[in-house]
């Protein structure tokens, strides 16, 4: 059987096997989400998902979970099976050893350890390996993890939320709300699935926000702040709530005092690269993926939301867009800074994706060319 050949059923199975990785969402970073499936004679007899990090990993958990012998049935996976011992063994040999005849593949996994050496490892074994299914669906769930594992960089998604005419506020500064109940709940889910949630020092002192998850069973992302000159109220919310949740200032300031002030609350001060009288974000993207830090959703503002994008740092553009209109010469856009000359420099957004949430749309870009600089 080809990927071309595969039918409705196939499909339906990968489908329940893709809604199955979904769930690992906030528990298994930096490691990918991955589910299966186990079919025989037309049922499902197991599935299982990988629920955290350094646990067993989906197709271990759906073999675990069979009602069954799974000898002769047919295995879906999201994600090409391992075939490295790291913090579990192999999920290959699992997979041979349990007389399953057929695997159905979603993605290739671009883990140097594993990249193609899982399905080989299978074919070896004498089981049938269709790859490929439902490709771009089970590639979907794991942006994040193939860009950190063949870059070790996070993956950065820049969201906003704007009003039809383009504004992030009003022209006194006021922006709650902009959209409604059910495009934040999406914001909270993203929040849960990222690893951390970046704003700059700008957005703290206007708005005081917490940034934490606030969905149920939600994990609360690590809350980064590029301050570059260290002037976060010690008052402020992301301050005081820094016991409960990770938080990391990252600033040029080197004033061991003002540090203290800070480090006393159990905030974290990171040291940062300076460039251009600001936190250099390229060097500072370096020193987050090296601390396993594979993923950023940053919330601006406007003058943070630029400086990222100059720097060549965003992947993923998410714009909330509400059926409202603000007007104002001085309301504020969503990427502020100089900006570009002419059309011709402009940051190209490109497989965009539209969705409806509630009276909201959601559109979601790549950055063409990232790590471009200007």
């Amino acid at each position: 059987m080809s990927v071309s050949d595969v039918n409705d059923d196939v499909k339906k199975y990968m489908r329940r096997a893709i809604f199955n990785a979904w769930k690992g969402a906030g528990h298994v970073s930096p490691n990918p989400m991955v589910g299966a499936v186990i079919v025989k004679n037309g049922s499902i007899i197991g599935e299982g998902y990988h629920e955290q990090y350094g646990g067993l990993h989906a197709e271990r958990n759906a073999l675990a979970n069979c009602k069954e012998s799974a000898v002769g049935a047919d295995m879906f996976v999201t994600l090409e099976p391992c075939c490295h011992y790291g913090k579990q063994p192999p999920c290959t040999e699992a997979v041979a050893a349990s007389g399953i005849k057929r695997v159905f593949v979603g993605s290739a996994d671009p883990n140097p350890c594993v990249s193609g050496k899982g399905v080989a490892y299978l074919r070896a074994a004498g089981i049938e390996v269709i790859e490929n299914v439902l490709k771009d669906e089970c590639d979907e769930i794991n942006d994040v993890f193939f860009y950190y594992i063949t870059t070790h960089l996070p993956f950065v998604t820049m969201k906003y939320a704007m009003t039809m005419d383009g504004k992030i506020a009003c022209y006194t500064g006021k922006s709650q709300w902009i959209t409604s109940d059910a495009a934040r709940l999406r914001v909270h889910s993203d929040r849960n699935r990222y690893s951390a949630v970046m704003v700059g020092v700008g957005t703290v002192i206007a708005d005081d926000p917490m940034l934490n998850c606030r969905i149920e069973n939600g994990v609360n992302p690590i809350r980064i702040i590029c301050d570059t000159i260290l002037r976060t109220p010690l008052k402020s919310k992301i301050v005081t709530t820094a016991d409960d949740i990770p938080t990391i200032i990252a600033t040029c300031c080197t004033d061991k005092e003002k540090i203290s002030a800070y480090e006393k609350k159990n905030v974290r001060i990171l040291t940062a690269c300076e460039k251009n009288n600001h936190i250099d974000l390229e060097k500072l993207m370096e020193t987050l993926g090296a601390e396993n830090i594979d993923s950023i959703i940053l919330e601006g503002g406007a003058l943070l939301n630029w400086s990222a994008l100059k720097a060549g740092i965003v992947n993923k553009v998410q714009t909330y867009v509400a059926p409202k209109i603000f007007g104002g010469n001085d309301a504020k856009s969503p990427v502020g800074g100089i900006g570009v000359a002419i059309p011709d420099e402009c940051f190209q957004l490109e497989n965009m994706k539209v969705k409806h949430i509630g009276e909201d749309i959601l559109i979601e870009s790549r950055v063409k060319n990232v790590h471009r600089n200007n």
